[in-house]
């Protein structure tokens, strides 16, 4: 009992610290999907509908992401760009990682969507007077993002997590904040434990939204 008293105690004196980390945790993760959408919809139009070469060069950078760790591309970001005379700040080199790495995965999430939708919406789209930006615009596009949310918000959720992984160079987010904490009282456990929860409390407040978007969405799709 003792021993679960004392969990709770460092886990409570942690907390202010631990919500200060927070912020700049949801931060990074906000940063990086909004550059990311973008991005990754530029590199899905790229791969579908782009020249042979340009289509190919998207797919290796989708490969490239895909198959590396996302740590790895973390230092190289930080750690390498300076030998090529390029240094960024801790918190410019974090968002620019975790930005290229969520570009990718949901440039494959959008390109799957984009083909989901069948052939026959463009052709009425075409027959109505349309041309082919216009209906790639207002006819295709809204229909994918629909089905590519539900990916797009375990992509979020995904990102809050990934975030945890800049602590590596010195950006005090969340888990940094733990451990910087740890530093000083020498009881782990309870920071630790704390911060978990504040993961798990942002992943599911996210899932609610996510939840949310789907229904209104389904709603004005009957």
């Amino acid at each position: 009992m003792d021993t679960l008293t004392t969990i709770l105690q460092s886990a409570w004196a942690a907390l202010p610290a631990l919500l200060l980390g927070t912020r700049l945790t949801i931060g990074f993760a906000l940063a990086a999907m909004l550059l990311g959408l973008p991005l990754g919809l530029i590199v899905a139009m790229l791969r579908l509908y782009a020249p042979g070469w340009l289509a190919r060069l998207a797919a290796l950078y989708v490969s490239f992401i895909r198959g590396t760790p996302l740590l790895v591309q973390i230092f190289v970001v930080y750690y390498g760009l300076p030998s090529l005379g390029i240094t960024l700040s801790p918190l410019v080199g974090g968002v620019l990682a975790l930005t290229l790495n969520a570009a990718a995965y949901l440039s494959e999430t959008m390109r799957a969507a984009i083909l989901s939708i069948g052939r026959g919406q463009r052709e009425a789209a075409y027959s109505l007077g349309l041309n082919r930006r216009q209906a790639m615009q207002l006819i295709v596009l809204p229909q994918a993002a629909r089905v590519a949310l539900p990916s797009l918000g375990n992509s979020l959720i995904g990102l809050v997590k990934d975030t945890s992984l800049v602590s590596v160079i010195t950006v005090v987010e969340l888990l940094r904040s733990a451990q910087l904490v740890i530093a000083r009282t020498f009881e782990p456990f309870g920071p630790y434990l704390a911060a978990a929860l504040i993961y798990w409390a942002l992943s599911s407040l996210l899932e609610v939204v996510q939840r949310r978007l789907e229904v209104r969405l389904s709603r004005g799709a009957s």
